[in-house]
């Protein structure tokens, strides 16, 4: 039997989402470390659900909602890191 061979398309014109866009350097411009690149996002995103679950119950004024324009399907963690890699959110130090 001869091995299958796998066609590759290099060349593709669709622009790249998700994981590689933000790209993490750019992010990494935003904060002084991964951690906290890590747990700002999380945070953030944690809002975004829970925003999305109050909007379901009828309450609006609990937490805010996405701060880029987003689509239903897109991960609030996506979300997230849209945001601070459009300096929508800041972190600031803590004391």
């Amino acid at each position: 039997m001869r091995p299958r061979s796998r066609r590759i398309d290099v060349m593709t014109t669709e622009p790249l989402h998700g994981i590689v866009s933000p790209s993490i350097d750019n992010l990494l411009t935003k904060v002084d470390s991964k951690y906290e690149l890590v747990m700002f996002a999380a945070n953030r995103a944690r809002q975004i659900n829970q925003y999305y679950s109050e909007l379901q119950a009828g309450s609006l004024f609990n937490n805010v909602g996405p701060l880029v324009s987003a689509t239903v399907d897109e991960k609030a963690l996506t979300i997230a890191l849209r945001e601070i890699d459009q300096d929508k959110l800041v972190k600031t130090a803590t004391v």
